[in-house]
């Protein structure tokens, strides 16, 4: 399963548990509410540092980081690519959902699940946080093979064709260009499809129902096989939370354009859309 309940996490004594807390604002926010309390037996992986690549100016702002460094990361903090895996976050998986699919990307083969309904579902569950730091003897993560990955000359490519559709995981205002406070250019790349990635979650910040997600992609969707949809949003960011909640919904063979608008937008060649 994609995901994980809270007492699930709790009773699950096997599972590498990382925490992927960010602010966008403010790039140390996730590590110090980490140190302040986070679940016990976790460990902190940073947005920035961690789950991202060198930032070029023009291959977006979060980058995916070389492969084999990420490796190499997971392996010194003692996972190998068997272990089971829990993430969580605060913000209703918007960075857990990041390393869930960078952990698919690199083919680990044990199972990876987000925290359904993040840290605070489990402190909603009576559990306690822990500030205790964790660590684990290194081991080897080798690299076999990483899955694979939109760029932005494959978008150029089928644009206008039946053959794939973006669907963009920003917001409303972001993806119709009224709104734009990360990017220099607004507007969203033509032919994409908008799907807010906060569209996925209940009111009480816990993914939807299986059947009701779905049934709003298939919506969205129109007909077309899940296996033609690249998911975008503003930096690769948010756009692996619409991976995440097709998977839960059984919508399974979708892709990650990692650039996103941040990497598009940077060329002014590229077309831009604005509705």
């Amino acid at each position: 399963m994609a995901l994980i309940t809270a007492r699930a996490l709790h009773d699950d004594k096997s599972r590498h548990i990382f925490d992927c807390r960010f602010d966008l604002r403010d790039a140390c926010a996730g590590a110090r509410a980490f140190a302040e309390g986070h679940i016990p037996g976790a460990q902190y992986l940073h947005l920035g540092h961690d789950l991202s690549g060198e930032a070029t100016g023009s291959n977006g702002r979060h980058p995916l980081p070389d492969p084999q460094i990420f490796a190499m990361r997971l392996g010194t903090l003692g996972l190998a690519p068997d272990m089971p895996v829990a993430i969580y976050d605060d913000a209703g998986g918007m960075f857990a959902a990041r390393l869930w699919w960078m952990l698919r990307w690199i083919g680990h083969r044990g199972p990876v699940a987000v925290l359904d309904g993040g840290i605070q579902a489990w402190q909603a569950a009576g559990f306690p946080l822990s500030q205790k730091p964790q660590t684990f003897p290194p081991l080897a993560y080798p690299l076999i093979a990483t899955g694979p990955v939109v760029k932005a000359q494959d978008v150029l490519a089928f644009l206008g064709a039946s053959s794939a559709f973006l669907l963009d995981a920003r917001s409303a205002d972001r993806f119709r260009g009224e709104s734009e406070a990360l990017d220099a250019v607004g507007g969203h790349i033509p032919g994409a499809r908008n799907r807010f990635f906060r569209d996925n979650l209940a009111d009480d910040g816990h993914f939807k129902p299986a059947e009701q997600l779905r049934a709003e992609f298939m919506t969205q969707l129109a007909g077309a096989d899940p296996s033609t949809v690249v998911h975008s949003c503003g930096s690769g960011i948010t756009a692996c939370h619409n991976l995440l909640a097709m998977e839960v919904a059984g919508l399974t063979g979708s892709k990650l354009y990692a650039g996103s608008w941040s990497e598009w937008s940077s060329d002014p060649s590229r077309p831009v859309e604005k509705v």
